[in-house]
């Protein structure tokens, strides 16, 4: 049996700005209720129930308007907590979700539908070795993918930017847009030189990718205020601005010491420092999450 995770913070820093109309959150999770949809039975982590409502408070507390659930690990190919969110809040929420390898035409109809507009693969591992169960991988993503570009969906790939030169190649191939998770989720430790990294700044500057700015909690060596994940997240702005949003992953799963789990408001106002210009911020919470998830 997996760790409890502890809950996300109740109150959290102010925001330090307003955002713009439209605003968007490009990631976060909900979870449950788990007597519809349960979590797998193999996972990594036990997160409590998190539901749509819950997610919907977060947006306001950050005066954000819109938000992207994906499918988290924890939750195998069940999608059925994301979806039901997608219903309950159509014009504010879209989806993205993780297959099975024999997922109908159908089901992506269905979901399409309902707001998904993408498939999360896990090819996160460090060293060789997987950091979460579950997922699927990139032989069904290469399956599917003619079938995603029908449907003008993207793949999201949750990968350690270290992995990328090797794996940059297939994922070119796909012929869908791809989005990078949690900046390539970068040890700070590595630096901006790393190669890995560097492949991820060139996706950008050819508009093969996005990325989002995401993560720094997870990224940082230093912990808060997180000033160590600056360069990788100018880095990523300089190399293309146009596919980059931003996500605070809420709830901060797989946190199990309370001195840990990252404040929400902290995670925002980064971006008055990444981007003080409120034209740039509009860009990466307004137009660019418009535009990559259909928005409106």
């Amino acid at each position: 049996m997996t760790r409890p995770c502890l809950p996300p913070l109740d109150h959290f820093t102010a925001p330090a700005f307003r955002a713009a109309a439209g605003a968007c959150d490009s990631h976060a999770h909900v979870f449950g209720p788990y007597q519809r949809f349960p979590l797998a039975a193999e996972r990594s982590y036990t997160p409590a129930e998190h539901p749509a409502e819950a997610f919907i408070a977060h947006l306001e507390q950050l005066g954000l308007a819109r938000g992207v659930l994906v499918t988290a690990s924890a939750c195998g190919t069940d999608n059925g907590s994301v979806l039901e969110a997608l219903r309950r809040y159509p014009d504010r929420l879209r989806g993205i979700a993780v297959p099975a390898p024999d997922t109908s035409d159908a089901e992506l109809d269905d979901w399409h539908a309902a707001g998904v507009r993408g498939i999360r693969i896990n090819l996160y591992q460090v060293e060789g070795h997987a950091v979460y169960r579950n997922g699927v991988g990139l032989e069904v993503l290469e399956a599917l993918a003619p079938r995603l570009a029908e449907r003008g969906w993207h793949a999201q790939i949750w990968i350690h930017a270290p992995d990328l030169p090797a794996l940059a190649p297939r994922l070119r191939a796909l012929g869908v847009p791809l989005v990078i998770d949690h900046m390539g989720r970068m040890s700070t430790a590595r630096g901006v030189a790393d190669p890995g990294f560097q492949s991820l700044c060139a996706l950008l500057a050819e508009g093969a990718a996005w990325t989002k700015i995401s993560g720094a909690d997870r990224l940082s060596a230093a912990g808060a205020p997180y000033a160590d994940v600056d360069p990788f997240a100018a880095a990523l702005l300089a190399a293309n601005p146009e596919r980059v949003v931003w996500g605070s992953d809420w709830p901060h799963i797989n946190y199990f010491e309370a001195r840990q789990v990252p404040d929400d408001g902290m995670l925002f106002n980064l971006l008055a420092r990444w981007l003080p210009d409120a034209e740039a911020r509009q860009r990466v919470l307004v137009s660019n999450p418009a535009c990559l998830y259909g928005f409106g």
